[in-house]
């Protein structure tokens, strides 16, 4: 195999004797040399470089009898450490018993017993050097070859041999038989080449001879590889996303602490008791407060909380159905979330519905509801409002920015381009960032611990320990803060023996339906299938 590295004349001679694969290979000098040597490949080739810069090659090849010859010669050749030579052969034309093409990255050169003449042009062969044009040719035989002749001439006479040496790589010599003759050509003759010589050649004419066309290619790196500089980028970005996750982490960690305290739900006075959450939250804020959004739970809730403050009653019409009556209008006491649910049930001064007409297609909004809840949150200090936190927004837009254009910068100058996809990754982290951040504040994480302190004290309050009389409102009062954690059922059957007749009137306040029941059992059953079909009213997404 002969390969070759330089210009013109080594793109040449390669294409002569350099980068072949010879079945019994032997060669013979050109026309104006000596004869054929017996029983051998005759090859006798003239070469021309053009004032374009292709270099044209006429060759004719005898095969004697019994004999085959063929030529492989790659059109990619290595130039150097990550780069290589790419040649291009065109206007191929064969006579005789012989054919020449391209095939992928090889031009192919075939010759069975006889003549035949091929020519062909070669093109991106000519490279610019500092004050010259150089042509470099190195090239290893893979057979022993007999003689080998070529000439070559160019568009100026002026070319000059810097050097040839011919033999195994460790050992070699000055070629034996190689000059310029006084009117410009270019002759080399060798006989006796065996297999593994190696011909090492460097010829030079004036510079701007010819047009420079000689096609250079990166091979094995791109402008994404991985490279130190990528390396440094991408270590800096997982130090910041470690401190990014470190921080979320600890605190998220914060918010999710419960505490291990327990807030007695009730206030007793004498021989008197009442129901009192913490700081006065309302149930639909709790229950925001403990999940941090506002669900068809916390909305119920409310609905709940407003008819035991005598907004509302409710009363069953059927075992599906209930009817919502006006029993105060809407006034300064309530938040704007719970006029927002007052209003959704009965707008425009409605006095009484039904959860079936509510469940109307379109008849009740829960978005604006929801959006109500949440903004009561944040109002109130209990929630970091998203809206204002512009700087991760800002720096990551910024970084994302920068980090395309950096990518496309250096991916079309000095490589390096995955420093860009590090930096736009970034701008990505920090886009991401509020999504992962905890919403409560700080004042909002200690009302929610005082929120799960409270629903300790529920799970731990026994009702013999409330005077008989208060029993009922202790129940009612406290019934929708058990409702946003789904312990409704265990506290009705804590106050399963209420008697709500305990208070001279008959049945629970805000509840019709039950005036004649002396205890809770029948409510027990049937309440849970009330709360289901408010939470209907309000589902996710709506």
């Amino acid at each position: 195999m002969l390969t070759l590295r330089g210009g013109a004349v080594g793109a040449l001679l390669i294409t002569i004797v350099g980068l072949l694969t010879l079945g019994t290979p032997a060669t013979t000098p050109v026309a104006h040399a000596q004869e054929p040597v017996a029983d051998g490949i005759t090859i006798v080739a003239d070469l021309k470089l053009s004032r374009e810069g292709v270099l044209e090659v006429k060759e004719q090849i005898t095969v004697p009898e019994g004999d085959k010859f063929t030529m492989t010669v790659p059109l990619r050749v290595p130039a150097g450490e990550g780069a290589e030579r790419v040649f291009e052969v065109s206007d191929i034309t064969a006579e005789g018993a012989g054919t020449a093409k391209v095939e992928g990255d090889l031009f192919t050169v075939r010759a069975d017993p006889g003549q035949s003449s091929f020519s062909y042009s070669v093109n991106n062969t000519v490279s610019e050097q500092e004050g010259t044009q150089l042509f470099h040719w190195v090239g290893v035989m893979n057979a022993d070859i007999a003689s080998l002749t070529a000439t070559l001439i160019s568009p100026s006479f002026e070319m000059g041999i810097v050097d040839c040496k011919l033999g195994p790589a460790n050992a070699s010599k000055p070629c034996a038989d190689v000059h310029i003759e006084p009117d410009g050509v270019l002759f080399l003759e060798q006989t006796d080449l065996s297999k593994g010589d190696a011909i090492d050649l460097t010829l030079q004419i004036p510079p701007g001879t010819v047009p420079a066309n000689a096609e250079i290619r990166e091979t094995g790196s791109t402008a994404f590889d991985i490279t130190a500089p990528v390396l440094a980028a991408f270590g800096v970005l997982l130090l910041a996303l470690a401190a990014l996750a470190a921080y979320v982490f600890r605190a998220r960690r914060q918010q999710a602490d419960a505490g291990t305290g327990t807030i007695d739900p009730v206030l007793r006075e004498g021989d008197k008791a009442q129901f009192t959450s913490p700081d006065g939250i309302l149930p639909g804020e709790a229950g925001v407060l403990l999940d941090e959004s506002a669900d068809p739970t916390d909305i119920a809730a409310t609905v709940i909380d407003l008819a035991v403050r005598r907004y509302l009653w409710i009363a069953p019409i059927s075992d599906s159905d209930w009817r919502i009556t006006r029993v105060n209008p809407a006034d300064d006491q309530l938040r704007p979330y719970e006029r927002a649910v007052y209003e959704a049930l009965l707008p425009g001064g409605a006095e009484a519905v039904t959860v079936a007409e509510l469940r109307a297609p379109g008849r009740i909004q829960a978005g604006p509801v929801r959006e109500a809840m949440l903004a009561d949150a944040i109002e109130r200090g209990a929630f970091i409002d998203k809206a204002r936190r512009k700087l991760p927004i800002w720096l990551g837009i910024g970084l994302l920015v920068v980090g395309v254009g950096a990518t496309i910068g250096l991916a079309l100058t000095s490589g390096h381009a995955l420093v860009g996809v590090a930096i736009a990754l970034a701008g990505v982290a920090a886009l991401l960032l509020p999504r992962f951040l905890p919403t409560r504040t700080a004042h909002g994480r200690a009302l929610t611990g005082q929120v799960r302190a409270l629903q300790r004290g529920l799970d731990a309050l026994r009702r013999d320990s409330i005077p008989p009389a208060d029993q009922e409102l202790v129940f009612s009062r406290a019934l929708p803060f058990t409702i946003i954690t789904g312990r409704a059922d265990n506290w009705i059957r804590t106050f399963r023996d209420l008697n709500p007749s305990a208070d001279r009137q008959p049945g629970l306040y805000w509840f019709g339906g039950f005036e004649r029941d002396r205890n809770l059992h029948r409510f027990a059953g049937h309440f849970p299938f009330f709360i289901t079909a408010v939470e209907g009213l309000f589902p996710e997404g709506n």
